[in-house]
């Protein structure tokens, strides 16, 4: 019997018995989670163990991508520069950028660019908060399903929003159509469309979801307790957009409104669809003078003051849109 018992016992190879009650050693790491072997020369293996190239730099997998920048923007942009300072008449390098600073039509059009650009910004920036506050704190039915169409509004090209506006007060479109009809006169009371005010109506209406965008995402991370302890004491509720609300929304204002700026001073579609003759802007004025006049080097020597003017501002979109966490 005792023979029979010492035969089910299994034996002890590893001397567990003398140990104790030792844990188990840690499972072995298998050697791809900790990193690539290396080649035979020391550099770095690729996914089967190979070498990924004996002695290549780390920049070596930079040039690629450089080379594609390269040829798809910084060669063009290289071309309107040269253009610019290479007049077709001979003369200085500077010479065309003399005459076209001197000119009256880039004076303003370089004014006309700045004011559209800063009034509607400033437009944005108004309803566009007033708009997000109504949207994040106004409770009613189908909030969500306005903020996502926000979302699908972004991807609309410009021109399609100046063509509904044409529609709605071009001179043949539904408002003149509704007072003819009442009135009997030959022609409606709107025409605005096609002055500078139509213009900056239409960019306003383009560019407001821009800003609502970032306004709703700060709004959703706004601690909801603050608001209720300054309503349970007493404050208004201009008070507490104007001092709880607005000091979060700020940085999301900043960014919103810096990038509506610079997305103003370089659009054309807008302009160009309103058919507002008397409104030419830098766009505009480049394509007359590469299409209209055939002098593609003021017209270069305009690209490369517009490029430098979006280039400086939307720097300052960065930085203020890093500080607000954009």
């Amino acid at each position: 019997m005792a023979e029979a018992t010492r035969r089910a016992v299994p034996p002890d190879p590893a001397g567990l018995k003398d140990r104790g009650s030792a844990p188990d050693p840690a499972p072995q790491t298998p050697a791809g989670l900790v990193g690539p072997p290396a080649g035979l020369d020391g550099s770095p293996a690729g996914l089967d163990g190979s070498p990924a190239g004996p002695g290549w730099p780390r920049g070596v997998w930079a040039l690629p991508p450089v080379v594609v920048l390269g040829l798809v923007f910084l060669y063009p942009l290289a071309l309107v520069v040269q253009q610019s300072l290479s007049p077709e008449n001979g003369g200085g390098a500077f010479d065309t950028y003399v005459s076209v600073f001197a000119s009256q039509s880039f004076r303003e059009a370089l004014g006309t660019t700045v004011w559209l650009a800063v009034g509607a910004t400033a437009g944005c920036l108004v309803l566009g908060f007033v708009l997000a506050l109504i949207i994040a704190f106004v409770p009613f039915p189908g909030a969500r399903a306005v903020a996502k169409f926000i979302d699908v509004f972004l991807s609309f090209p410009s021109f399609l929003i100046t063509l509904a506006l044409l529609f709605v007060y071009g001179t043949v479109g539904m408002a003149n159509g509704l007072v003819t009809d009442l009135t009997g006169a030959a022609e409606g009371p709107f025409h605005f469309l096609t002055t500078p005010w139509g213009v900056l109506l239409a960019e306003i209406t383009y560019f407001t979801p821009f800003v609502m965008r970032p306004l709703l995402a700060a709004f959703s991370q706004l601690d909801t307790a603050q608001l209720e302890v300054a309503a349970g004491l007493g404050a208004r509720p201009t008070r507490i957009v104007r001092q709880v609300i607005l000091p979060e929304a700020l940085p999301a204002l900043a960014a919103g409104g810096s990038l509506v700026l610079v997305m103003c001073l370089n659009e054309f579609g807008i302009v160009l669809f309103t058919g507002a003759k008397d409104v030419t802007t830098l766009p505009m004025l480049i394509y007359g003078k590469a299409i209209l006049e055939s002098d593609y080097a003021a017209a270069c020597v305009v690209a490369v003051v517009n490029i430098a003017i979006s280039v400086g501002l939307f720097g300052l979109y960065r930085v203020v849109g890093k500080r607000a966490g954009a």
